[in-house]
């Protein structure tokens, strides 16, 4: 009850203080937000100073800085590192969200904002949940805060940093709040996050573009043999072709096939919630196994040809695409990338030159559920929401989750508190106010709950 008074008696501030964070477009993705990430990261210093660390570091990357802060209780117990990010997707199309993205509001009882929930909002619920323990004298473990301004872009300072700081960085458990609940009726805990694979195609085809009468018939079309080689990708049972992809998926237990059937799930409240008629997939699997316990592939861009007002007849001198595949634990991403690049080249039709770039790429991560952290963070989601948490595979990737362990060798601990219909790296992204205080709460009572 405590927590709650605390929370009640300095909600303005605290929504002061996040407002302060996403009114800052620290978009890492477009090169003119540079000086943003810069605002950002000196904002979060001056937060996590005033929430009570001992020291807070803005550290310099190849890229956008790293934040790093401390508290130090005592060399005989545990510590904790806190990872978030402070970079946010692009924006844009701007003309669907509601309010300005960048100007948060409060309505309908939920904070609406470009990283309201990813990852602002949850990075905040940490920041607040530290400052509750350090105000009441109730911190019984050190703290460390991790804050990145390149998760939206793959992170690809990280790793060095890590390696060039293991000593700064040890703890006994990596505690991340950047992650999703089942519903609001039914919190859970991230068990494991699928890994990511992702390319771009460029299929070229004539030295410019053709008037299509002239040469439409003789000439293959770039958009054309692209959207082939991307029909080839995915089978009439909703398998990924590409040669050995499957090789080193583990299938789903018995144990877990039944957890699943176990979670409450509305099939027709789902297709409605995103204006769907059918759901789709690989067969035999139910929808929730699909979205998180098996791989996918999507086309996430394509482009070429005339996208103006009015109609232009031509035939494109080129096409692109940029693709991904989610990966499941035991596949390898690189490994994956390598398949990819060889299967196109196989399967690139005649008449067109197609390249294929690797972009960026992520493991699965699977989190051990007789952790004591992991224990520690069933008793917090108990005590905020008034029941057990279920514990879930995620769909989504955090590729620098797997990479703590490799690096670090540390185990992370998975307590998000988003809800689908958020509408993360989408128009009217938004965070549930009664979620916000119940995660602070919850992750209060994590720490208490340390052994």
């Amino acid at each position: 009850m405590q927590v709650r008074n605390y929370i009640k008696e300095n909600e303005k501030r605290f929504y002061d203080e996040l407002f302060s964070l996403i009114r800052i477009p620290s978009v890492s993705a477009q090169s003119e937000h540079k000086e943003d990430m810069i605002r950002c990261a000196e904002r979060w210093r001056e937060l996590l100073l005033q929430a009570g660390v001992d020291r807070c570091d803005i550290m310099p990357t190849s890229g956008n800085p790293i934040v790093f802060a401390e508290k130090r209780v005592s060399g005989a117990v545990r510590t904790v590192l806190v990872y978030g990010h402070y970079d946010v997707m692009p924006a844009e199309p701007l003309e669907l969200w509601s309010s300005a993205p960048f100007e948060p509001e409060i309505r309908d009882g939920k904070i609406w904002a470009r990283g309201a929930d990813d990852d602002k909002g949850q990075s905040f619920m940490q920041l607040k949940a530290f400052e509750y323990l350090v105000k009441n004298q109730e911190l019984k473990c050190n703290v460390k805060f991790i804050l990145e301004g390149e998760e939206e872009i793959g992170s690809p300072s990280l790793d060095k940093f890590l390696r060039d700081n293991k000593e700064l960085l040890k703890a006994d458990v990596i505690l991340v709040s950047d992650t999703s609940m089942i519903s609001k009726a039914t919190p859970s805990l991230t068990t494991g996050l699928r890994g990511l694979a992702y390319w771009q195609i460029k299929v070229t085809g004539p030295n410019r573009d053709l008037h299509s009468g002239h040469f439409g018939g003789a000439v293959a079309n770039p958009i054309n043999e692209l959207c082939k080689i991307i029909a080839r990708m995915v089978d009439e049972n909703g398998r990924i072709t590409i040669p050995g992809f499957y090789d080193d998926v583990v299938d789903m237990t018995p144990e877990e096939q039944e957890n699943y059937a176990r979670i409450p799930f509305d099939e027709e409240e789902y297709k409605k919630a995103i204006d769907i008629t059918d759901v789709k997939g690989e067969v035999h699997y139910s929808t929730l196994e699909r979205n998180s316990c098996r791989p996918s592939f999507d086309v996430c861009g394509i482009w070429g040809g005339y996208q103006g007002e009015g109609s232009k007849t031509v035939i494109p001198s080129v096409a692109q695409a940029k693709v991904s595949t989610r990966l499941v634990a035991n596949q390898d991403h690189e490994k994956i990338s390598k398949m990819f690049v060889d299967y196109v080249a196989q399967i690139a039709p005649k008449g067109v030159r197609v390249e294929v770039t690797p972009m960026h790429g992520g493991e699965a991560y699977l989190c051990p559920t007789d952790h004591f952290a992991y224990r520690a963070a069933e008793k917090g989601f108990y005590k905020a929401f008034g029941q057990k948490p279920v514990g879930v595979r995620r769909g989504g990737s955090i590729p620098i989750i797997a990479n703590f362990e490799k690096i670090l060798g540390i185990k992370t601990i998975l307590m998000g508190f988003g809800l689908e219909d958020d509408a993360i790296h989408s128009p009217d992204e938004n965070f549930d106010i009664d979620i916000f205080r119940k995660g602070i709460e919850a992750i209060v009572e994590f720490y208490n709950n340390l052994e």
